[in-house]
C-alpha cells in the first residue's frame, strides 16, 4: 500500500503498491512519474525553493511559502493522485 500524506509544507509518500511485481507495477510507475513530474516542476518552473529526499518506498517533499504557480501543481498532483487512488483503493491512499 502507497500512504500519500499532505500537509504542514510537506508531502510525504511511503510505501509500495504490491499491485504487481517489481519493474510490472502500474500503480507504483504512476505514482512515482507524478511525483517526479512535480518535484521537477518546481523547481524547472517556478523560483519556489523545495526539499527533498527519494529513497526506494519513500519520498519526502518540504515547501515553505509557495508562489501560485506552485500551489496549481501541488492541486494538478493532488487530481492526479486522488485518481489513482479512487481507481486502485487496495493499493493507494490518501491520509
Amino acid at each position: 500500500m502507497i500512504k500519500i500524506q499532505f500537509g504542514h509544507g510537506r508531502i510525504v509518500i511511503e510505501g509500495h503498491a504490491g499491485y504487481a511485481q517489481p519493474g510490472k507495477d502500474i500503480v507504483c510507475a504512476g505514482v512515482t512519474a507524478l511525483t517526479q513530474t512535480l518535484i521537477r516542476s518546481i523547481e524547472g518552473l517556478t523560483e519556489d525553493k523545495i526539499e527533498y529526499t527519494i529513497s526506494p518506498g519513500m519520498v519526502d517533499i518540504e515547501y515553505g511559502d509557495l508562489s501560485e504557480r506552485s500551489k496549481v501543481l501541488i492541486d494538478s498532483f493532488f487530481i492526479g493522485i486522488s485518481m489513482i487512488a479512487d481507481e486502485f483503493p487496495d493499493n493507494v491512499c490518501i491520509v
